[in-house]
Order: C-alpha cells, then sequence, then structure tokens
C-alpha cells in the first residue's frame, strides 16, 4: 500500500511525543518528513536549567538522536524555518526554498520568549530564554560579566536566576507580582520561596516593573531602570516575562486562532488536514505550557493521524512538581481557594515546609505543598479522581501513611472517572 505524506513542522517535544506515539500505533501509514527550525535533534527543554547551572551538558538532554530519526525513515531538515504553508496545493515551504507535499500537516511550532517593548530590547546582551541558543549565550555571559538581571519571577525566571548565580553572577530577578511564582504557588510559599533564594545569594525587585534598558558606553545593555526610578546595574539582561505562542505562520495560511491556533477534541484546525499540538495551540479557551497536557495532546492526536479515531481530549487538570535550587514545590488544582472552597494549612517554618489543602463540599480540589512533597501523588489522585474526604478529613493534612490500612484498601479500589473526561 503507497504510504500518505505527513509533514511535521517543529521538532519539539510535543511534535516529536506525537510522532513517538503514531509510530507505535501505525507505523507504516506515513511517509514522514519534518521540519525543524533549530538546527538539533529533539531535545528535552526542561533540562535546559541543568545545563546552564553545569549539571548536565547539551548531550545529555537530547531526547532523539539522527538515528532515531533515520531508523525510522523519518525525512530530517533541520535548521530549515517554514515559510509558507500552501492549503491548496498542500504543500509547505522553507525559507531556503525545500519544500514538501502532505496528505496531512502536523503543527507543532511551540512558542517564544516574550521580549518586553521597551527602550533599549535590542541591545547586545539582552536575551530570551527558550532555547539551548539562549543557555549558550548566558553561559558566555558568564564568562566574561559578572552582573544579570533576570525580568520574571516565573519558573524560567527563577531556573534562570539560580544557574547564573552558581556560574558565579550577581543577580536579581524583576517581578512585576507580589510574589514569586504566582501561578504555581499561594503568595505564603512564595515569601518562603523568596526568603530560601535569597539564602543562596538571589536578589529580589518584587512589585515593579521595567521602564527600559539603557545602553553602556560600549553598546552593550548597562543597566535597568524601573517604574519607580531604580536602576539596576547590569550587564546581561534575561527576559523571562511569559512565552508567546507560534501562531504567525499559521495565520498566513489562514487557519483561525486566538491565543494559539484553535483545535477542536481531536487536535484537528479548521482543516480537517491539518493537525497542531503543543504550546502553539489553543484549545477550548486554553493555551498549555506544561509538558503533561502537551502529551496528552500528543496521545489524542496520534489516535487520528492514525485513522483510528476513538481518542478525545477534554482539556487538562494541571499540576506542577519542581525542584527550584533542591527546594520541592507542588501545587495542583484550585491552589488559590475561592468561593465556596475551605483551607487547611500546616505551616512549619523551623522544618521550612508548608501545606495546604483546599476543599469544596468534602472534595479535595486544590493543593499546595512547599519543601515536602512526598504525598503530591496522592493529593494529586484525589484532585483528579474527586473522591469524598470527609471520612478522613482530620487526618488528610498528614498524608496518605496517616490512614489505616483498611482506608487504603477501600481507596485504591476505587477508581472514579477523571473530572472533564469522555
Amino acid at each position: 500500500m503507497k504510504r500518505l505524506k505527513l509533514v511535521m513542522i517543529g521538532n519539539g517535544m510535543a511534535g516529536v511525543r506525537t510522532l513517538e506515539e503514531l509510530l507505535k500505533i501505525a507505523p507504516e501509514l506515513y511517509q514522514i518528513t519534518l521540519f525543524g527550525a533549530e538546527p538539533h535533534p529533539n531535545y528535552n527543554r526542561i533540562q535546559l536549567s541543568p545545563v546552564l547551572a553545569g549539571e548536565q551538558d547539551f548531550e545529555d538532554i537530547v531526547l532523539n538522536d539522527l538515528n532515531w530519526y533515520a531508523e525510522r525513515g523519518i525525512r530530517l531538515l533541520l535548521g530549515r524555518q517554514v515559510v509558507e504553508i500552501d492549503r491548496v496545493r498542500r504543500r509547505v515551504i522553507a525559507e531556503d526554498g525545500s519544500s514538501a507535499e502532505y496528505d496531512r500537516l502536523l503543527i507543532a511550532t511551540g512558542s517564544s520568549p516574550v521580549i518586553l517593548p521597551i527602550p533599549g530590547n535590542t541591545l547586545d546582551g539582552v536575551i530570551g530564554y527558550r532555547d539551548i541558543a539562549d543557555t549558550r549565550a548566558m553561559l558566555l555571559s558568564a564568562t566574561q560579566h559578572r552582573r544579570a538581571v533576570v525580568i520574571g519571577g516565573g519558573l524560567l525566571g527563577l531556573e534562570a536566576a539560580n544557574g547564573l548565580n552558581l556560574r558565579g553572577m550577581q543577580v536579581t530577578v524583576v517581578h512585576r507580582g507580589a510574589s514569586l511564582l504566582e501561578r504555581q504557588l499561594d503568595s505564603r510559599a512564595g515569601q518562603l520561596l523568596q526568603n530560601d533564594l535569597e539564602r543562596r545569594g538571589l536578589h529580589f525587585a518584587l512589585g515593579k516593573q521595567t521602564r527600559e534598558l539603557l545602553g553602556s558606553n560600549t553598546g552593550r545593555v548597562g543597566a535597568v531602570r524601573l517604574d519607580d526610578d531604580e536602576r539596576l546595574d547590569t550587564d546581561l539582561v534575561v527576559m523571562a516575562a511569559g512565552i508567546s505562542p507560534n501562531i504567525a505562520l499559521a495565520q498566513r495560511a489562514g487557519l483561525p486562532c486566538s491565543r494559539g491556533i484553535l483545535v477542536d477534541d481531536t487536535l484537528q484546525t479548521f482543516d480537517p488536514r491539518i493537525y497542531a499540538v503543543g504550546e502553539c495551540v489553543c484549545h477550548r479557551g486554553v493555551a498549555y505550557g506544561l509538558v503533561a497536557p502537551l502529551f496528552e495532546q500528543a496521545r489524542v492526536c496520534a489516535n487520528h493521524l492514525a485513522m483510528l479515531g476513538y481518542s478525545r481530549y477534554p482539556g487538562s487538570v494541571t499540576s506542577t512538581r519542581l525542584k527550584v535550587t533542591g527546594i520541592e514545590l507542588f501545587s495542583a488544582g484550585d491552589f488559590a481557594g475561592g468561593q465556596g472552597t475551605q483551607s487547611i494549612t500546616l505551616d512549619d517554618p523551623i522544618g521550612g515546609t508548608y501545606r495546604k489543602l483546599v476543599l469544596k463540599d468534602d472534595v479535595l480540589v486544590g493543593a499546595c505543598l512547599y519543601g515536602d512533597t512526598l504525598d503530591a501523588p496522592w493529593y494529586w489522585r484525589l484532585i483528579r479522581q474527586g473522591d469524598e474526604v470527609g471520612a478522613i478529613r482530620d487526618r488528610l493534612m498528614f498524608g496518605e501513611r496517616a490512614l489505616t490500612d483498611a482506608e487504603r484498601e477501600q481507596r485504591s479500589a476505587v477508581t472514579l472517572p477523571l473530572r472533564g473526561a469522555a
């Protein structure tokens, strides 16, 4: 049987995971061509921070080496930026003129770091933090300069700040929020994190925004001016103030987009021959930036590319488990707590641990753990399954080990459908 032609734009984690899932269930269905804008095989972007910190090399974080593509007959075109999707002729065209025809097209273009639209943002020494090229630029700067400012107190910003600090730079994190990691932690956990990171040598300017970047007499960035006129002298500025889905290519092709490329529960765009996965998509009004939801999308998309057609992506209940400079963090669900919820907290400043559990109608709907995340998988399971916990509410804070053997067996035997699942 003649194989269909599948073209994938993007060589990141979500797209390649889709190919891995597809090749498991339909290895002979497609002749695959892959365009990657970077000159590298697929690598683990989550592990860029250990590379920056000197704990790993780039080779250690490669997920699929060149042999992997060759062994599966994938035509791999690296360093090729696709500039056009011709939906009439079903062809994609790269900036160097190379092209490929498709019967099915998978867009997995990911996202780019947001570069703040402020004066001085094009100065030498101003970079984002998203790929290995950014990481290598920071490593080079750390060998030549001593001061750095990181704009953004989210996960990427703190990873950049920690890595540069370990490389010997004096680092200040500028964050417009009142606390760090406000999307993953509540204010108390954010304060504990700040205290621990300050003890490790990092500096913070919270509740402030960057007004402009000032150049030095060499043409390189020399200072950051904040909205309260405070000036921070620096030799390097890393912008980690968010990501923007890469949707320009899809927009030029006439595919409907909002925050990302619009897809349905099969990860299909408005063109039935074109699918999209990863940080570039918008599903039910949500654009996901965490790996777990993107891998869930990959499984569903592969199912439909394989023409099995029975899988559906309803969206994801997200959790975050992090390790920042050796500090364990976890959050899931509605950890902030809204109307109609009750919160139970355990705060041990001496032991350096903090727990907050959020309940609604005797159902655990959110959790935030700092310092000790041993019970994170159990809380995550309770949140996903929507288990009633009224009978164990008085021991819930102390984790699964506080239950009797009979209670553990009873709960492990009950498997409820995931909320939001089909």
